[in-house]
C-alpha cells in the first residue's frame, strides 16, 4: 500500500491547525504554550483515512517566522502540501517563504486552501484568489485546485478530502528497499518502555529487533517496538510516520536532527558538494565564504559556503558550491536541502547534494568542476566508476562503496558487474574493486621498480616481495598486495619465485667466470650432500673473489641451492633425494623418528633436524610428538 504524508504550509494564524482538526477530528497542538497562545510552535502530527481507504499521515507546521526551523523539520517528508491562506489577510510573508521552501524541495503535489472565507465578501474573496494565482505562477502549485473552506462549520472539507485522495494517487511511492533513513524530529520517554523516537521514514523498511544506528554519533540501537499512526506494527515502510521504542540508548543521548539509519549505510561528513539555486526573490548576492544555515531533514547546521565556479551568486542564479560544515552530519546524493543566511535569517535557496563526502576543493579547478558535473548528471554506472576511481587507493570492497553511495550492496554489485564488463574497473582476488587507471599506474610503477632493480642486481632472482610492497604500496594490507601481485602475474607482467618478484622475461645470465664459480659450487654441494661445507670453506676452495662468489651463490639460492637456515645450504638434488627416502621409509614403517631419519641419510642430528623442519613447513610431513608422518 502507498504511504502518504500530507503537510500544511502558510502564515501564522491562517487556520492550519483548525483545518487539520476539521479534517481529522484530532488536535495537533500538543504543547501547553501552543494551547495557551493559540499558535503552533512545534510540529504537530496526526492521521486520517481517505475515502479510498488509504491512511494518510498529516504534519502541521508552525507559521511564525521565529519557528521556521521547526517548519523545515517537518516539510521535507511531505508528499502533498496544503498551502493555507486566510481570506481576510491573503498572501503574507511566511506564506511566500513557505511556498519558496516547498518549491525548492521539489514537492510536486499540492492544493491551495482558502480559510476564514466567512470573514470577507465575495469581491474581496475574488481578489484574494487572483492574487494567490499570481503568486504561485512558476511553482508546483500553478494550476493546482483552489478550494474555499470554513473549518469551524465544516464547509468545503469533504471536497478538500476528495481532492487530497485524488492527489494521493499521483504521489510517488517511497523506496522501501533502499537503506533505512529517518530524520528524528521527536525524542521522549514512556514509563515502562524507555526511549521513543519519531520521524518520517524517508526510505527503507524497519522491522522489529532490527539493529540500526543513529548518526552522526553512530549510536547502535535495537528496535523494541514500532507504531504507525498509533497502531503497533511489525514493520514500518518508507513514507510512514513512525514511532520507535529503541533499546540501548538514553533519551539524553538523542536529539532532533539526528538520523536513524541502516548500519554502515551512510558516511558522516564535514563537507558537502552540491548545486545551489538562489531564489529569484532573494534580495542580496551570495559571496564566497558567506556563513549560512543548512537545513537537512530535521537538522540545522551552520556552514561556510565556497563558490566553486563563480565569483558570486545573484538572485535566480545557480552554481556549484562546497559547504564547509561546523558540525558533522550525514546526507545522500540527490538530497534537497534549504539554505538560509546566517543573519538575518532569510531563505537563500535550495541545495541539491552532488557529493555527500567530498575532498576539500580549490575554487575554479576545472577538473573538480568537470567531475562534479559528471556526478550531477551522469548515469549510476558513471557515478560509481568515479567513486571507485576516487577510493581505489583504499582498495574498497562492495560494502565500502555501498556505504559511500548510500545504496544497498546488491545494487552496487550489479553496477560493478557492468563496469567490469566494460573494462572500467578490476575486481581483485581479495574482493577489492579498483579503477583500471589505478591498476595501470600500479602496473607501470611495478615494472619500473623491478627493471631498475634487475639492472642494479643482475644475479638476483628478483626483488623481495616485502621490499616491493614497501616501495610500491606501503600502507595497504598484505592480502590486498598479494591480490595485486596475483593480478600482475595473471596478466603475464611479472613472475613470483618463492619470496622474490621479477619481470616476466627476466633471467639471471652468468658470464664465463660466474659460470665457473657456479660449476665449482655445485660440485662442492653435491660431493657430500648431507655434510655441506661452511661458507669460509667455500671461499677457500672455489678460488675466486669473495664478492663474485656471493653474487653467484645468491643467484643459485632458491634454484640449485636451498637455504634451510642461516647455517645450512643444500643442493636441490639433496633435498629431492632426502624427500624420496623419507617418504619410502614412512610408507614402510608408518612414521619415523629424528634418529631414524638421521641414520637413513648418514648425516648429523643438526642436518636431520633442519631437513625435517623444512619438510614440515612445505607440508611433506607432519610432526606428532617425536614422530613424523606424511602430511
Amino acid at each position: 500500500m502507498k504511504n502518504i504524508i500530507i503537510g500544511t504550509a502558510g502564515h501564522i494564524d491562517h487556520g492550519k491547525t483548525t483545518l487539520i482538526r476539521a479534517i481529522t477530528g484530532r488536535e495537533t497542538d500538543r504543547l501547553k504554550e501552543e494551547k495557551k497562545r493559540g499558535i503552533s510552535i512545534d510540529l504537530g502530527f496526526t492521521y486520517f483515512d481517505l475515502p479510498s481507504g488509504k491512511r494518510a499521515g498529516i504534519i502541521d507546521v508552525p507559521g511564525h517566522e521565529k519557528f521556521i526551523r521547526n517548519m523545515l523539520a517537518g516539510v521535507g517528508g511531505m508528499d502533498i502540501v496544503m498551502l493555507v491562506v486566510a481570506a481576510d489577510e491573503g498572501v503574507m510573508p511566511q506564506t511566500q517563504e513557505h511556498l519558496d521552501i516547498i518549491n525548492l524541495l521539489n514537492i510536486k503535489n499540492g492544493v491551495i486552501v482558502i480559510t476564514k472565507a466567512g470573514l470577507v465578501d465575495n469581491d474581496w474573496l475574488n481578489l484574494i484568489q487572483e492574487d494567490i494565482r499570481e503568486k504561485v505562477k512558476g511553482t508546483f502549485l500553478e494550476g493546482a485546485e483552489m478550494l474555499v473552506v470554513d473549518s469551524v462549520e465544516g464547509k468545503g472539507i469533504d471536497s478538500l478530502v476528495n481532492t487530497i485522495d485524488n492527489l494521493a494517487d499521483l504521489a510517488e511511492s517511497r523506496d522501501i528497499h533502499s537503506p533505512v533513513r529517518m530524520p528524528i524530529d521527536r525524542v521522549f520517554t514512556i514509563t515502562g518502555f524507555g526511549t521513543v523516537i519519531t520521524g518520517t521514514l524517508m526510505e527503507g523498511t524497519i522491522k522489529l529487533e532490527d539493529t540500526l544506528e543513529i548518526l552522526p554519533d553512530k549510536i547502535r540501537v535495537r528496535v523494541r517496538s514500532l507504531q504507525v499512526h498509533g497502531k503497533a506494527v511489525e514493520a514500518a515502510y518508507g513514507g510512514q510516520r513512525v514511532a520507535i521504542n529503541v533499546a540501548n540508548v538514553k533519551k539524553e543521548e538523542i536529539e532532533r536532527g539526528q538520523i536513524l539509519s541502516q548500519l554502515d549505510s551512510m558516511e558522516t561528513t564535514l563537507m558537502i558538494d552540491g548545486r545551489l539555486t538562489v531564489l529569484k526573490s532573494y534580495t542580496r548576492k551570495l559571496e564566497n565564504r558567506d556563513r549560512i544555515r543548512l537545513y537537512h531533514g530535521s537538522t540545522e547546521v551552520l556552514a561556510r559556503i565556497v563558490l566553486l565556479d563563480k565569483e558570486e551568486l545573484l538572485p535566480g542564479e545557480s552554481g556549484l558550491v562546497q559547504l564547509r560544515l561546523e558540525e558533522i552530519t550525514a546526507v545522500k546524493k540527490g538530497d534537497l536541502n534549504i539554505i538560509r543566511f546566517y543573519s538575518p535569517m532569510e531563505t537563500v535557496g535550495g541545495l541539491t547534494v552532488i557529493d555527500p563526502n567530498p575532498k576539500k576543493h580549490k575554487r575554479f579547478d576545472e577538473n573538480v568542476i568537470r567531475e562534479l558535473k559528471l556526478k550531477e548528471t551522469g548515469t549510476p554506472e558513471e557515478i560509481l566508476e568515479k567513486q571507485i576511481e576516487r577510493y581505489s587507493s583504499e582498495f574498497p570492497d562492495i560494502s565500502f562503496m555501498a556505504k559511500t553511495t548510500s545504496h544497498q550492496a546488491n545494487y552496487i554489485d550489479e553496477l560493478v558487474i557492468k563496469l567490469i564488463k566494460k573494462n572500467a574497473i578490476i575486481k581483485l582476488d581479495c574482493n577489492s574493486i579498483i579503477h583500471k587507471s589505478f591498476y595501470e599506474t600500479i602496473k607501470n610503477n611495478t615494472i619500473s621498480l623491478l627493471r631498475e632493480y634487475h639492472n642494479n642486481n643482475p644475479l638476483r632472482h628478483g626483488m623481495l616481495k616485502e621490499e616491493l610492497k614497501s616501495k610500491l604500496l606501503p600502507k595497504i594490507k598484505n592480502k590486498a598486495f598479494d591480490s595485486i601481485i596475483a593480478a600482475l602475474s595473471k596478466d603475464m607482467l611479472i613472475k613470483v619465485i618463492g619470496k622474490y618478484v621479477a619481470i616476466i622475461d627476466f633471467e639471471v645470465v652468468l658470464n664465463d667466470n660466474q659460470r665457473k664459480i657456479k660449476e665449482k659450487l655445485e660440485d662442492m654441494y653435491l660431493n657430500n650432500m648431507f655434510a655441506t661445507p661452511k661458507i669460509e670453506e667455500v671461499y677457500d676452495s672455489v678460488g675466486f673473489n669473495r664478492n663474485d662468489i656471493d653474487q653467484v651463490m645468491e643467484a643459485m639460492v632458491g634454484k640449485e641451492l636451498i637455504k634451510l637456515n642461516q647455517e645450512i645450504i643444500l643442493h636441490i638434488n639433496a633435498i629431492d633425494e632426502a624427500k624420496t627416502k623419507l617418504k619410502d621409509l614412512i610408507n614402510e614403517k608408518g612414521s619415523v623418528s629424528l634418529a631414524d631419519f638421521r641414520d637413513l641419510l648418514g648425516t648429523s642430528r643438526k642436518y636431520a633436524v633442519a631437513l625435517l623442519e623444512y619438510f614440515d613447513n612445505h607440508k611433506v610431513t607432519k610432526r606428532i610428538n617425536d614422530e613424523r608422518i606424511l602430511y
